[in-house]
């Protein structure tokens, strides 16, 4: 890869149902990004440990642990806690947007999805963490002047 070339943004997919992974995998890989699949939140946190993702998806229900335990573990861990985490699940729970956000979650988007909305918000979050470093760099700056 020359120094003109980027890399492809590298997502970890986690959800149980096959179909799932293969429909949104198609899509993000139309889309222009790299990714890999799990289907249970201990493969996705060992998985995350050993890869540097860009971005996190996943399903709230998971057999085992659900997604937000996951994004939770994953929150607590230095070295992951600035991935973003999106969940994309069809989860009927009362206050789940505002469950997911407070483990960390960046974004929920439910199912069945459009994926010109997935990609788009997938777009926002990648962002995310360069928005969220310039800001503190330049409260950093401005606190030391």
């Amino acid at each position: 890869m020359n120094s003109f070339e980027q890399r492809q943004p590298l997502i970890l997919l986690v959800d149980d149902e096959q179909e799932v992974l293969d429909e949104v995998s198609a899509v993000l890989i139309d889309a222009g990004f790299e990714c890999r699949c799990c289907t249970t939140a201990d493969e996705a946190i060992a998985e995350a440990k050993v890869n540097s993702f860009d971005l996190i998806i996943s399903d709230i229900n998971l057999h085992g642990r659900s997604g937000l335990e996951m994004c939770e573990q994953i929150k607590q861990n230095e070295d992951l806690e600035d991935v973003p985490v999106m969940f994309l699940s069809g989860a009927q729970i009362l206050d789940i947007i505002r469950r997911s956000h407070a483990v960390g979650g960046t974004y929920y988007l439910r199912k069945p999805f459009d994926p010109e909305v997935l990609v788009e918000l997938i777009d926002k979050a990648l962002w995310m963490p360069h928005l969220v470093s310039a800001h503190a760099d330049r409260r950093q700056t401005v606190g030391s002047a």
